[in-house]
């Protein structure tokens, strides 16, 4: 791993931002995740700030069901994101659809949509989860970082032993 892959890994982990998004939730697990920026909680003692615009966020922290009129915005947040983009469900609507899954516009939760990192389970979600959620998930990146990358055997020759 070369120094400049290290050094964006190390930032990525000291300073992950944060979009939220809410895909059609009763706003319970909206509040919780605000909640986290707040000075009682403050989730920026770990590096982590909300911005406003998918193009500056490495983390998506999600709330609510996936709802046929969100999906789509969901997918294109998600796609706005730069590589490499991490989910965090919050909530248990976001995490199965919850209470409102099998209302005629709601398909259940957003992993149905796009791929999910982390799930913070609750109704609502404390902010003390969502944090622990938010740490775990900056353990397992910084864990996969480290990760020796496996080499590829080249076209047409095999292994020993195989």
């Amino acid at each position: 791993m070369s120094f400049i892959d290290r050094l964006k890994a190390w930032a990525r982990i000291k300073s992950p931002w944060l979009i939220h998004f809410n895909t059609g939730a009763c706003n319970a697990c909206d509040i919780e995740a605000i909640a986290t920026l707040t000075p009682r909680y403050d989730i920026e003692r770990f590096g982590m700030q909300l911005k406003g615009s998918p193009r500056h966020a490495d983390i998506l922290v999600c709330s609510g069901p996936i709802t046929l009129q969100q999906k789509e915005r969901l997918q294109t947040i998600y796609d706005q994101m730069p590589e490499p983009k991490f989910v965090i469900a919050v909530g248990t609507c976001a995490c199965s659809g919850g209470i409102f899954n099998g209302c005629y516009c709601v398909e259940g939760g957003i992993d149905l949509a796009i791929p999910v990192d982390m799930y913070v389970p609750g109704c609502p979600a404390k902010p003390e989860a969502i944090i622990d959620g938010m740490v775990k998930l900056l353990n397992k990146i910084d864990r996969e970082s480290k990760k020796p990358k496996a080499k590829s055997i080249p076209k047409g020759k095999l292994s020993d032993g195989i």
